[in-house]
Order: C-alpha cells, then sequence, then structure tokens
C-alpha cells in the first residue's frame, strides 16, 4: 500500500535548483535510505515529505490516516522540558504512562540514564538521541530520520539497526553509514544533479546497479555522437545530394543534437598533500586526565609513529576527544606528558569544526590559509582546489551561511588538507560528510605521507582506514587491538566468549559404548540428497549462466535489470548452498565406505 506519493517535486533557491520534477512513491513496506553529495537537497526532501517544507511546485499525497513520524537533523526543543518529558511530549497523558516503561529503556540503550535533566544543559549529542528516542516511541506508518547514526557510537548504532529492522513501519532516512545502510534498507534512492533515481535495493547492490546504468548512459551517448557524426556529413552534402525527402530526416537530426548527454559527475579529488616529517613524531608518556574526579584517561603511554593509522572508539563520554585535544595542546593532562617533533604539522578535523565567520566568502576562506599549494599535480590555486572539492565557481563567491552543514563541513576538511599537515587527528570526520567525500576521503588517508589518529563510530570507515583499534573504556583505561573495526569485534566477542565460566556437566563422562558401536549411514533423506545433488547443482549453474546472458541483453532496461540481479543472487545463494551439501555428503559416504 502506498503511504505517500510526492509527484512532480520542484524546487529552487536563487541560481540552484535542488529538486528538478522529481516524484517517489513510498510504501508500507519500504525501507529508503537517501544518499546524493552534501548540498543535493536530501534534508530538503525530508523536511517536505514530512511537511516541515513547501516544494516550489508538485504534490504530496498521504493516504488516508497515514502517520508520520519525523526526526530533523537538529532537533528543537522546548527549554522548560526534562529529557523523559521531552520524549513523551507528543504523547497523550494516558499515552505517556503507558509509554514511560519503553521511553526509559530506549533513552538507556542511548546512554541517556539522567531523566529528570533539564534539555537546555544537555550537549547537542546528547539533545540529538533524547529526538531519536521521542521518533522511536511515536506510533506512525512513516518514520523519516535525518542522520539518526551521528553522535551514536558502534553500540547504540548496532542497538539502532537492529531496533529498525523489527520496526513494524515503513523507514525514509538519510544516513552515511555505509553498514547500516546495507544491514537496514531495501531500497536506495539517489539526488543527482537535481533529479532523483530509485533503486529496489540495499547500499552494495546499489553501487553495482548504479555503475551499470551510467555505463549504459555512456554507451547511449556514443552512439548518439556516431549518429550526429554521419547526419551532420548528410546535411552538409547540400539539397541536391540529399534528395527531396528528407524534411523528416533534418527534423531527427536536430532533435537529436538538442539532446544532452548524461552529465559528469562531479568527482572529489584529493592528493596526499603533506609537508616532511622527521624522525620524532608525538611521544604520549604516561598521561592522566580528570575531570569533577572522574578519569578519562588513565596513564596512557603510547608512541605515535610516522605511518601510524590509529583507530579510537569507546562509548560517549569516555574521553576520546578528551585525549586528542590534548594530542594537540589544547589541553594539558593532569600527569605525563606529550611531546611534539620539531618537524610536526598537526591538522586537527574536530568534531564541531571551528568557529566559522558565516559572513566570510567561501573563496576567501580558504584563502586566509593560503592562496596556492604545491600537490603531486603541480601547483594549484585555491580556486582550483575548491572546484576538486565540489565547490564550483557559483559557490565559491556565496557566504558560508548559505552552507549546508554537509557542505561546510568539507570546507573545512579543505582548509585542513591546505595547510598540508603531516599528522591528521580526525574527531568524527563521517559526521555530515557525504558517501562520496568519506569515499575520496578514504582513498586519500591510504596514500597519505604521515600518521592518522581517528575518533569515529563509523565502522566501514574504521575498516578501510586504520590498522589498530584503541578501545578507551570507563575508567580511562585504553586497550589496543590489531587490524580494523570487524577484527576489533570479533576478538571482543572471541574474548567475551572464552570467559564465560563452562556449566557444569551432571551426566556421567564415561564414554556410552552404545554411540560407539554405532555404524554410520545414510538417513533416507540424505540418501536421496546422494543420488539426485549432481544433477540438481547442474540444473542451477545451468539457470544461473541463462541470467547472466540475459542481465547483458538488458544492461539498458533498469526495471528488468533490477529484477534479474536479485534473481542472480538468489540462484548465487542456492548453489553455494547446494555446493556445502554436496560436499558434506560426499565427506559423509567417503566414512561409510572405511567402515565397511
Amino acid at each position: 500500500m502506498v503511504l505517500l506519493s510526492a509527484q512532480n517535486i520542484t524546487l529552487s533557491y536563487s541560481e540552484r535548483p535542488l529538486l528538478n520534477d522529481i516524484t517517489i512513491n513510498i510504501d508500507d513496506a519500504d525501507k529508503i535510505g537517501v544518499i546524493g553529495i552534501n548540498g543535493t537537497g536530501k534534508s530538503t526532501l525530508l523536511k517536505i515529505l514530512a511537511n516541515v517544507e513547501k516544494p516550489s511546485s508538485g504534490k504530496i499525497t498521504k493516504s488516508s490516516g497515514a502517520r508520520i513520524a519525523y526526526l530533523p537533523q537538529n532537533p528543537d526543543f522546548s527549554e522548560d522540558n526534562t529529557v523523559i518529558q521531552q520524549v513523551l511530549a507528543s504523547a497523550t497523558s494516558s499515552q505517556a504512562e503507558l509509554k514511560l516503561y519503553e521511553a526509559k529503556s530506549i533513552l538507556n540503550k542511548l546512554g541517556m540514564s539522567d531523566f529528570d535533566k533539564k534539555v537546555t544543559l544537555l550537549s547537542g549529542g546528547q539533545k540529538k538521541r533524547v529526538a531519536i528516542a521521542a521518533a522511536l516511541i511515536t506510533p506512525c506508518d512513516l518514520l523519516i530520520l535525518d542522520e539518526p547514526t551521528n553522535h551514536l557510537d558502534s553500540e547504540m548504532v548496532t542497538w539502532l539497526e537492529l531496533m529498525l529492522q523489527k520496526l513494524n513501519c515503513a523507514i525514509l532516512m538519510v544516513t552515511h553509514d555505509r553498514y547500516f545502510l546495507d544491514r537496514v534498507t531495501n531500497r536506495i534512492v539517489e539526488i543527482d544533479n537535481a533529479n532523483l533515481f530509485s533503486y529496489q535495493t540495499n547500499y552494495t547492490k546499489f553501487l553495482e546497479l548504479k555503475a551499470m546504468r551510467e555505463q549504459s548512459e555512456i554507451s547511449s551517448e556514443r552512439k548518439r555522437q556516431t549518429t550526429l557524426r554521419r547526419e551532420l556529413e548528410w546535411i552538409k552534402q547540400g539539397p541536391q545530394g540529399r534528395g527531396t525527402k528528407s524534411k523528416s530526416r533534418i527534423d531527427s537530426y536536430h532533435e537529436l543534437k538538442s539532446k544532452e548527454g548524461p552529465s559528469e559527475d562531479s568527482k572529489l579529488e584529493l592528493n596526499s598533500i603533506s609537508t616532511r616529517l622527521g624522525r620524532k613524531t608525538v611521544e604520549i608518556n604516561s598521561i592522566t586526565k580528570s575531570f569533577d574526579g572522574v578519569c578519562m584517561i588513565k596513564e596512557f603511554d603510547y608512541i605515535i609513529t610516522r605511518d601510524a593509522r590509529i583507530g579510537i572508539v569507546g562509548a560517549n563520554g569516555t574521553g576520546k576527544s578528551t585525549l586528542l585535544n590534548m594530542i594537540t595542546g589544547t589541553l594539558e593532562p593532569d600527569v605525563g606528558s606529550v611531546v611534539i617533533g620539531d618537524t610536526v604539522k598537526i591538522g586537527y578535523f574536530s568534531q564541531e569544526c571551528e568557529s566559522m565567520d558565516l559572513s566570510v566568502r567561501v573563496i576567501d576562506y580558504i584563502k586566509a590559509v593560503s592562496e596556492h599549494i604545491q600537490t603531486v599535480d603541480g601547483t594549484l590555486s585555491a580556486t582550483q582546489m575548491l572546484e576538486r572539492f565540489l565547490f564550483p565557481d557559483t559557490l565559491q563567491w556565496n557566504t558560508i551561511g548559505r552552507l549546508s552543514g554537509g557542505e561546510r563541513r568539507r570546507l573545512f576538511l579543505l582548509r585542513i588538507i591546505m595547510d598540508a599537515p603531516n599528522i591528521l587527528l580526525l574527531d568524527e570526520p563521517t559526521n555530515d560528510l557525504d558517501i562520496q567525500t568519506l569515499a575520496i576521503l578514504e582513498d586519500y588517508l591510504e596514500t597519505f605521507n604521515g600518521a592518522v589518529v581517528t575518533v569515529s563510530h563509523d565502522r566501514y570507515f574504521l575498516d578501510r582506514v586504520v590498522h589498530s583499534i584503541f578501545e578507551l573504556s570507563a575508567g580511562g583505561v585504553l586497550k589496543e587491538y590489531l587490524g580494523g573495526y570487524s577484527d576489533y569485534i570479533t576478538t571482543v566477542e572471541q574474548n567475551r566468549i572464552l570467559s564465560i565460566p563452562p556449566t557444569k556437566n551432571t551426566k556421567s563422562s564415561q564414554p556410552d559404548n552404545r554411540e560407539k558401536n554405532k555404524k554410520l549411514k545414510f538417513t533416507f533423506k540424505e540418501q536421496f540428497d546422494y543420488d539426485n545433488i549432481d544433477n540438481e547443482i547442474e540444473d542451477v549453474e545451468q539457470k544461473l549462466c541463462d541470467t547472466i546472458n540475459m542481465i547483458e541483453e538488458q544492461s539498458s532496461n533498469y526495471d528488468v535489470l533490477n529484477d534479474l540481479l536479485e534473481k542472480k543472487l538468489i540462484l548465487e545463494q542456492e548453489l553455494e548452498q547446494k555446493m556445502d551439501r554436496w560436499t558434506y555428503l560426499n565427506d559423509l559416504a567417503e566414512k561409510i565406505e572405511q567402515e565397511k
């Protein structure tokens, strides 16, 4: 059932068209992720669908009785409310009583245990978590979420994943967490150059479908250009050379010529720009830091090597940003010292960015650091670097105040890069950066000639960037794990299992002679499968081969292509299961033969 339909939506801000005649229908079973580079209108689309903002033109139709809950990127709160009052603000008095336990349970999962604290005393991240709790307990048919994973630590993000998977309502969300998109969504909507493209799949499969769409567009454009060249030669022949019956062909030529080819995506390009780093980098000598009697960092001793790739994880409020601030010298440790080498030049991409003067023009903000920079491609001007960071000429002369939150983060990142650091400290770099920027940043960090220390809850980012993980636990203790985030989680889980004491076995530990003397043999089902498994595998392999051939034939038909790719995935899974079954049955047959 269609819950909400948006038809021919258009919206422009001055010279910038954000949404151009787009249409989207949301069904009750949809779990949709909205993606696109910063500034393309993702949050604006959510506001329009949540009836918070009006489009320039178009029509929004909501099914009768459909309830919508909306989590904005920057929620507003009543100053007089406590945490629990804010979460239950939209509920009636009778509903509030029933929802009280659920609200407190969700708040606890989100690290908010002081229910009676005034919301005015909360940090920005804490306010966002209160807003998430309020959205989750609101009965709705469509839940609209703008950046729900920002300000959540990894454990909270995993919990929210499971919560949204179980939620019995449609979901529409903007998030840049790629693992989160993969595990929660069944549909991806991309906003690109003011147009909307929909893919009935999760994020990983979307990448494959998008690549095929772009390849098909490029192929079609090549054919169009070839036809244009041939027709142009015919046009040049003059009336006699063209014959008399030529008007329709001339009209077709002009129509073909007037069509626009596929626009090239703007690509954010980062080259490894850094100053020379000497042998002495950063020495952390047994530092300890406490606030109001609570120890945040305890006796941490470490030397950051020249090529270090370090990720720092831990619950919110444990002191991760505190550690980075002590490395930069913004904070002094209570005990111990941080010694910085003479050639070290730190670039600090802080969580809050810096205090930006919103009246300053984009180009002047970058020129304040440097008007030119030496890169592996030669000397580039501030204007050229801005273009590489997806700021076209029309945006460069705008004031910072006219940029979106994500665009400001990208601008701040460029300012740090322009300063050519050789040690990068990144505090939650994935907050508010779009997926395309993140992917290129990850590529850049792979070739960066210096050390990288990052605090992040983005599991995909950590898997791509870091070589070791430091877990900061309550009490300020830092423990190192080798590998990326997935390696860290695997190790932690293995350690947890090993620490569980074995259960007492009340049964006799004496071997059972009856089992010992029991001979192996096939069950009826195993014998049937053993006799037929080879033919079944051959049949699935043939179906898979036929499907792959059809995919190649239907590369330009997106609707059919989506179904074929889904069929291919199902067949691949079926083939894998049958191969596992074949291995088991043949191993069992060998053992039975050996016992004879």
